[in-house]
């Protein structure tokens, strides 16, 4: 419904816009103490979509890129986590702006995804020397307030969890201090992904820890988080058991920050090189064993997103709609 279409006979459309937003901001509850998150593919499956977002324990989420779903995931109920992907979004006015405009409850800036990586797997396929200076030049404004609009943690690129990917790491280190000697490449946090056994995500983290950790000056330990983890081409009894040895694992580690298991989708949307057994949801928009595992808090096998596609959504919106005019009368009757 367009803004412009209500009449009222007290409010004029911008204080209905603005009505709106402060009451988006009022009804924010995010489960702000949770580790946990999700990385979404693009499902437009609004019963699991709501069910990932809705008064879960779920507390934010990235879809690599900087453009938000808000259409499907409301910016009220799980903190988006925005990515500049590659060298070719730092390019691009439109990243800065779209950036700029998120809500307030954004505060961290994933960077260039799985650079060790072919494009064709995903990955920005991005020399350490090249991601070095487009770091610089593009990422690191984003913290000190120059971009963005607002002082953004950012993190170091994404490799993958592999001998190359860590060799990738080094390179790129060398080439930020070869640019800038004294700060190199400034980062909050590390962005971390693995696919394989429990035991390897254990090693690789401690690896990662070490590198940026233990062998470093730093006076804050720098944090990780692990944006892809899963268990590809196993059954799902394996990465039920799996996850059931990460889970506990991650919650306890002081330096990892947050998590998202690489499996938010129904199991006929998995990719061949993953498999279904990393979906949380089953065929029909049940939670899988292990969708179940991962969400907790007593959410059980089988259960669904409440509501039909669009109709919950509708209702929300009559809902905010109609306290949105009664604040706006409220804070404007009287004009």
């Amino acid at each position: 419904m367009h803004l412009a279409s209500i009449q009222s006979p007290l409010c004029h459309p911008w204080q209905i816009a603005r009505a709106l937003a402060l009451f988006a901001l009022s009804s924010t509850t995010f489960a702000e103490d949770s580790k946990k998150g999700f990385a979404y593919i693009g499902d437009t499956h609004a019963t699991d979509n709501r069910l990932l977002s809705s008064n879960s324990p779920l507390a934010w989420y990235y879809n690599w890129s900087p453009y938000p779903n808000t259409n499907l995931i409301p910016a009220d109920s799980v903190e988006f986590v925005p990515m500049i992907h590659g060298i070719d979004a730092t390019e691009s006015s439109r990243t800065e702006e779209v950036i700029r405009d998120l809500p307030k409850s954004s505060t961290h800036l994933l960077s260039f995804n799985e650079p060790d990586g072919t494009t064709g797997s995903g990955g920005s396929s991005i020399k350490p020397e090249d991601a070095a200076k487009a770091y610089i030049d593009y990422v690191v404004p984003y913290r000190t307030g120059k971009s963005g609009g607002r002082n953004w943690k950012i993190s170091h690129p994404s490799t993958t969890g592999s001998p190359n990917g860590l060799k990738w790491l080094r390179s790129f280190n060398e080439s930020c201090y070869k640019i800038d000697s004294k700060n190199g490449c400034p980062t909050d946090f590390v962005s971390v992904h693995w696919y394989g056994a429990f035991d390897g995500l254990a090693a690789w983290l401690g690896t990662l820890d070490e590198f940026y950790n233990t062998n470093s000056t730093r006076d804050t330990p720098v944090k990780l988080w692990v944006t892809e983890m899963g268990l590809p081409q196993q059954s799902a009894e394996a990465t039920v058991q799996m996850m059931n040895q990460t889970l506990p694992y991650l919650e306890k580690l002081d330096f990892v920050e947050r998590y998202a298991w690489f499996g938010a989708f129904r199991a006929d949307d998995a990719n061949e090189w993953t498999g279904d057994g990393v979906a949380l949801f089953d065929d029909d928009g049940g939670l899988t064993e292990l969708g179940a595992l991962y969400m907790g808090n007593g959410y059980k096998v089988g259960q669904k997103g409440e509501g039909q596609e669009d109709a919950a959504a509708g209702l929300r919106v009559s809902f905010s709609m109609m306290v949105a005019l009664a604040m706006c009368a409220a804070l404007f009757g009287s004009m």
